[in-house]
């Protein structure tokens, strides 16, 4: 080979290792930490911290959130279903996973694992950028970054990040590249989402949350009974609400799931264990604070009252008297259940639904947002109404309306004050012979029959309610201190309002027409011994004549035990009668009424309430 030549190979060799050496330096970083130079490895250190603080950020955004970073739409719940699409808890909106909408449509959204890890990745893309590094600008770096990407993958104990991200630095001399950057966090996250997902599984099963609740609503108010006495049994309706939600935050959170994190000081604490094996803490939280809607029926507003039986004229072959009880419940309330190692804690907040006395339904449709299979009239929201509120002297009003049509009740919004009428133009489901309700503070709540699929305007007026304090005479005296009224106030929309003397005695009237009924009880000593009578009944007979409908008489024995009665009816009457606002904004009413005959027999017991429906009510007010 001739020198020229060798000279032209060195000269190429020459190159290749001097652009060697530059690719080496400029994409050394690329290769590990161990290729950057020391003096740049601080910044990388840096963006390698902020990288994993954001990672902690979001893990526990999701844990805090039932699984979710971005929360969703906060959807407004109504007076029907008084769920919002999130619960606030320590302000945080956490979505629900199970509720109720304010249409009364059951919605499930519950996160998949890989929509958690979807949400995470997006979290740290758009935050990986924002770590700050003035400090390093300051002292005369150079730090060009590229366009973020994140890949997440939850695992049950560690949450794997790998964030791509060109980040060049360069010092004077001095340059590194690198673009991948590895985290990992240890986090229970999979672990604790895991578990949720098996106790949501347990809940839209068997309904575990609203068996226990049904117990303690049974132990803590008035259900269904029977209790043997001539006077009414009364109960404070705010009482009862009350109990019932001391029971739930005194109960709910003693639940626990069969695992090792706790011990059974007494047997009959297992029966707080429910049948489901969770390796994690599981703490169920309940607060009387939360939106939630209890119902009962009947009941009187303030007060839940039950009447005697047996003492009516035609029952006196009973002997007695006694008081059958049976209460209806509809309740709808939040439960927050959180899964936990006693420092980080994953949450998701469920609805209960008591429906009629007994748990919701057991199985929920499945699959994201489900409705309920019934026609939700609601959803299509096809007609045009307007609607004017006023007083009785025609003075504009602002109230919430709302409209129901078949069983759905819908929201139509609120009328508000424009050019000296209040208003509404709402959008409304075509419907015939549907109910506008309207509602107002200090206005008792209207009901009006209106067809949205021929009619556009109605017009509401709403009464004015006032403070009425009620006081009773029989025969002219005041009531006595061993003796208890009780007075029911009916009016036109079956409505009913009650006072009882003493103890609560002031009520909320409107003008109008009431049935007005007062029951006046007293003391009386009627002791009925211990009887056995005789009942005979057609049964059908056994054999071949039985299936051509024979029958023969078959009797049997009742026992009815020994019973005391010591308050029987003393005085009362009927009367309907039309409520002027004039006399009710004086704000006191005596009630005055009839006396009986003492009761000492069941002979005249049968007779004071025979009497009780020929004598009237006068009512005076001052």
């Amino acid at each position: 080979m001739n020198r020229k030549g060798q000279i032209a190979v060195f000269v190429i060799i020459a190159v290749v290792i001097v652009g060697l050496i530059v690719l080496f330096f400029a994409f050394r970083g690329s290769f590990g930490t161990e290729g950057i130079p020391s003096e740049l490895l601080p910044v990388y250190s840096l963006y390698s911290e902020c990288l994993n603080q954001e990672v902690e950020n979001g893990i526990s955004l999701l844990q805090s959130q039932g699984g979710r970073i971005n929360t969703g739409e906060y959807i407004l719940g109504s007076d029907y279903a008084p769920f919002s699409s999130h619960l606030n808890f320590l302000g945080f909106n956490v979505p629900y996973w199970y509720y109720i909408s304010g249409n009364g449509i059951v919605k499930e959204n519950i996160p998949s694992k890989s929509q958690m890890e979807e949400e995470l990745e997006n979290y740290i893309a758009e935050r990986a950028d924002g770590c700050d590094f003035s400090r390093y600008y300051e002292e005369g770096f150079f730090i060009e970054m590229g366009e973020p990407r994140a890949n997440v993958r939850i695992e049950d104990k560690k949450v794997i990040v790998e964030v791509s991200n060109p980040i060049s630095v360069l010092k004077g001399e001095i340059s590194a590249r690198k673009s991948q950057h590895n985290i990992e966090v240890e986090s229970k996250i999979g672990k604790f989402y895991d578990n949720a997902r098996r106790i949501y599984d347990k809940q839209k099963n068997d309904a575990f949350l609203e068996e226990y609740s049904i117990d303690v609503l049974r132990l803590y108010a008035p259900v269904d009974g029977v209790e043997a006495q001539c006077s009414p049994m009364i109960w404070k309706t705010r009482d009862v609400l009350d109990n019932f939600q001391s029971g739930l935050e005194a109960n709910l959170p003693k639940l626990k799931f069969n695992g090792d994190y706790y011990r059974l000081n007494e047997k009959e604490n297992e029966y707080f264990v429910v049948d489901l094996d969770v390796d994690e803490k599981v703490q169920i939280l309940y607060s009387r604070e939360w939106p939630s809607k209890i119902e009962i029926t009947p009941a009187q507003q303030e007060l839940m009252i039950a009447e005697p039986i047996g003492n009516q004229e035609g029952l006196g072959a009973m002997g007695f008297c006694y008081i059958p009880y049976h209460f209806i419940y509809d309740a709808s309330f939040p439960v927050m259940i959180q899964i936990h190692d006693g420092t980080d804690v994953f949450q998701f907040p469920v609805a209960v639904i008591i429906d009629n006395n007994v748990a919701r339904q057991a199985d929920i449709p499945s699959g994201g947002d489900s409705t309920d299979p019934e026609f939700d009239s609601c959803e299509f929201m096809e007609g045009d109404a307007t609607i004017y509120t006023f007083d009785n002297s025609l003075n504009p009003v602002e109230a919430d309306v709302s409209y129901q049509c078949l069983t759905n009740k819908c929201v139509l919004g609120k009328t508000e004050l424009e050019g000296g009428e209040a208003i509404l133009d709402a959008k409304i489901p075509q419907c015939l012979n549907g109910y506008l309700i309207a509602r107002a503070e200090g206005y008792a709540e209207k009901k009006q029959l209106f067809s949205s699929n021929s009619e556009g305007v109605a017009d509401i007026v709403l009464e004015k309610e006032h403070k009425v304090e009620i006081t009773l005479e029989v025969n002219g005296k005041v009531l006595g201190e061993k003796e208890q009224a009780v007075i029911h106030f009916i009016d036109n929309n079956g409505r009913t309002t009650s006072a009882v003397i003493p103890g609560n005695n002031d009520l909320s009237l409107s003008e109008g027409t009431y049935d007005v009924s007062a029951f006046v009880y007293g003391g009386s000593e009627i002791n009925i011994p211990a009887s056995t009578k005789v009942q005979c009944q057609d049964v059908p007979r056994s054999g071949v004549l039985g299936l051509f409908g024979g029958s023969e008489e078959q009797c049997f024995n009742i026992e009815i035990p020994s019973t005391s009665i010591d308050q029987t009816l003393i005085g009362g009457g009927k009367e309907t009668t039309y409520l002027l606002e004039s006399e009710l904004v004086k704000g006191k009413a005596v009630i005055k009424v009839s006396g009986f005959p003492v009761v000492d027999s069941l002979d005249q017991l049968q007779y004071n309430y025979a009497a009780l429906d020929n004598q009237g009510v006068d009512i005076e007010f001052k």
